[in-house]
C-alpha cells in the first residue's frame, strides 16, 4: 500500500478516540509556590529542610503531587492539635 493511500482517510488508519493530554507526574519549585501561595524561594527551603519532600532531576527540584497533598495534610494536622 502506498504512502498515498494509507493517507487517504482510510477507515483502518482513523483514531478511534482522541488523545487525553499527559498528566502532570510532577511539579516543579515555581509551580508549587503558586499553589501554595509562597514563593520559590520559600519552597525551595522546605524543601531543603525536609518540610516538603523533594527529588533533584539534573539541576532543577521537582516535587510529586502526593508529597504537595502530604505537606498540606501536615499543615492541617498542625493547626488542629493547636485548635482550643
Amino acid at each position: 500500500m502506498s504512502t498515498t493511500a494509507r493517507n487517504s482517510g482510510g477507515s483502518q488508519y482513523r483514531r478511534k478516540a482522541p488523545i487525553d493530554p499527559i498528566q502532570r507526574r510532577w511539579y516543579t519549585v515555581p509551580e508549587v509556590a503558586e499553589m501554595l501561595g509562597y514563593g520559590p524561594t520559600k519552597v525551595r527551603m522546605m524543601c531543603i529542610t525536609g518540610d516538603l519532600r523533594s527529588l533533584k532531576d539534573g539541576g532543577s527540584r521537582r516535587i510529586l503531587p502526593a508529597w504537595v497533598d502530604e505537606y498540606v495534610a501536615m499543615r492541617a494536622a498542625e493547626a488542629e492539635a493547636d485548635w482550643p
